[in-house]
């Protein structure tokens, strides 16, 4: 098939969307599929474009059997909900000539819109629509719905202006997916139908996350102790990653020479987070770590932290959970007992009230002194992982929804 995938980001973004489009571009490539990309300079978890990359010039590049396009995006170094929607429209503005462009030569069978960024969306249509093509939106986040929620976009004409703009767009795609069981509801109640949704989770190689055999080479690395017990944060560090709650967990725990807190990742709340930690014994602020030292870094932990703010529920699911899972590993989430995320991890690790360092604390508490629950919720946490989060299962199956959508046989 000849395929056109649209979105602000790809590889080689380390995590987030850029990572999961990154990685469906490589297989579907791989199976031999003509596979052309439309994406931002590569900015993300860290805010600034990475080296090597400019955030004002289009560039032709070639990662492996795929062709991408890069397009030049403004990236504030401090996002705000204004600087946000700058962002967002700098790009849909900045890639439409080039996304007409492509459905013209490519001439795709199917174009592939993921948003963010919703803007995007209609340029996608359109260039598959010039050539007879369908169209495949995927939805990672709800970004109007929690742009609103979190604050950072306000105005009652302003939200229903949006909301029904959304709602076009949805109307006018072919298919329409998203991430999980509870955004699927909400596509449905935004008024897509039964026959154009898709379930198309976020997945995990387990083959390369899995559960270590031997202590992992970072407790050398970190000077831990052989008995110390590891709660560990791994990933991006912003708004709607509810990282306060990361902060009151540690003062909590401080002083109890058995668990060590390991906060690892980039984005715009890890000065704040520096901040707030400064002077706590017992805690480590690391980098994101590479891809190829990944499997080592999740099994370092003994507990993974997975917090949320209460208002992106059901907004988002976190991608980095299907890593966590994968390792064998239990996971504490930040979340109401009735969304999502909290049935993702129902069985696999403990659920806390969203925001609530204390709960937080004293389920980090609870599992440091049970190894065997730790070791029952580890194991049920890899199960998961290979019956849901598995990532050849869930693209072979896209790859033949997408031949169906495309006229294969």
């Amino acid at each position: 098939m000849r395929l056109l995938v649209y979105g602000l980001n790809a590889a080689p973004e380390p995590i987030g969307i850029g990572k999961y489009t990154g990685e469906m571009v490589a297989w579907l490539a791989g199976r031999g599929h003509q596979v052309r990309v439309i994406a931002a300079p590569p900015y993300y978890p860290a805010w600034r474009v990475a080296e090597g990359w400019s955030s004002w010039a289009w560039r032709r590049e070639r990662d492996r059997d795929a062709v991408l396009f890069r397009c030049p995006h403004y990236v504030p170094a401090r996002p705000s909900g204004f600087k946000r929607l700058l962002h967002l429209v700098s790009f849909a503005w900045s890639s439409l000539p080039v996304a007409l462009w492509q459905g013209l030569a490519h001439r795709p069978e199917v174009v592939i819109a993921v948003a963010p960024a919703l803007a995007t969306a209609p340029a996608a249509w359109a260039a598959a629509r010039l050539v007879g093509g369908r169209t495949w939106l995927h939805v990672q986040d709800f970004e109007v719905d929690a742009a609103f929620e979190l604050g950072l976009l306000k105005g009652r004409w302003m939200r229903r202006l949006a909301l029904a703009l959304e709602r076009a767009i949805y109307g006018g795609f072919d298919r329409v997916s998203s991430i999980s069981a509870r955004m699927m509801d909400r596509l449905e109640a935004k008024g897509v139908d039964e026959p154009r949704r898709y379930f198309l989770p976020n997945w995990v190689d387990c083959e390369v996350i899995r559960p270590l055999t031997q202590p992992s080479p970072f407790r050398a690395r970190l000077g831990l102790p052989a008995d110390a017990v590891v709660a560990l944060y791994s990933g991006n560090m912003n708004e709607k990653q509810g990282i306060g709650v990361l902060a009151d967990l540690a003062g909590r725990i401080a002083g109890r020479s058995s668990i060590t807190v390991v906060f690892a990742g980039e984005g715009p709340a890890k000065s704040r987070l520096r901040d707030a930690v400064a002077g706590i014994d017992g805690v480590h602020l690391l980098p994101l770590q590479p891809a190829e030292a990944l499997n080592d870094f999740l099994g370092l932990a003994d507990i993974h932290l997975l917090p949320q703010r209460a208002d992106a529920a059901d907004l988002v699911l976190p991608s980095k959970l299907g890593g966590m899972l994968a390792s064998g590993r239990p996971v504490i989430a930040c979340t109401a007992t009735d969304t999502g995320l909290a049935a993702a991890v129902g069985g696999c690790g403990l659920v806390v009230a969203p925001g609530d360092g204390e709960a937080m604390a004293a389920a980090v508490l609870r599992l440091a002194q049970a190894p065997e629950e730790r070791a029952t919720l580890g194991a049920a946490a890899r199960i998961r992982a290979l019956e849901v989060w598995d990532r050849q299962g869930i693209l072979e199956r896209f790859e033949a929804d997408l031949a169906r959508l495309a006229g294969h046989r």
